[in-house]
């Protein structure tokens, strides 16, 4: 019997931004399917105006992956997970270690199949270049919400991630930010 999946099905209950007032709450089931879908229009962006040669199903299936360690780690808020070089280390190497047990939850057989999604190979250096951009954005559209809601709560964190996105010399990037990341400050009537 293997409990991976039904591992991964916890992610639903591990909740992000643990440290703020969230006036939704946000788990990291959610959050991953949010950065795919980012993740994978980015990959199509960069492709399709950049003359980029990504593969956005790979870079769709990084993301899907890319917080499952934390249904063993809980979700570390970032004022934490960075406050210094050796917590940073050190929880780099507790995600390691997560990973390394949830793959081996998997029949030995089909470890080969989900290890690359799990660790970074050089070979998917782009493709998780593309995640982590992603990845911000989404923080970023996390904060916008927040701020529509009336929650101030997310203002500095905002203007922080919204600096450390345009210092991003991503095209793909910039693309997302200008023509489709303005749409999340408005309402449902308005986007109507």
């Amino acid at each position: 019997m293997s409990h991976f999946f039904a591992y991964l099905s916890r992610m639903k209950f591990i909740q992000r931004w643990g440290l703020m007032r969230n006036t939704c709450q946000e788990n990291i089931q959610e959050h991953s399917l949010q950065v795919a879908m980012i993740a994978h229009g980015l990959a199509v962006i960069k492709n399709r105006f950049f003359g980029g040669k990504v593969n956005p199903e790979r870079v769709l299936a990084l993301a899907v992956f890319h917080e499952a360690s934390e249904v063993i780690t809980g979700d570390l808020a970032t004022p934490i997970k960075y406050f210094n070089p050796e917590i940073s280390k050190a929880y780099k190497e507790i995600e390691r270690v997560a990973a390394k047990k949830l793959l081996d939850m998997l029949p030995e057989e089909l470890r080969d199949e989900y290890s690359s999604l799990f660790f970074i190979e050089e070979v998917d250096a782009e493709h998780w270049r593309i995640v982590k951009a992603a990845d911000k954005i989404c923080a970023y559209l996390k904060c916008v919400e927040e701020i529509k809601a009336g929650n101030q709560e997310f203002s500095k964190a905002m203007k922080a991630i919204k600096a450390q996105i345009d210092q991003m010399d991503y095209p793909e990037v910039k693309y997302f930010m200008e023509h489709f990341a303005p749409s999340f400050s408005l309402t449902l009537d308005e986007l109507n």
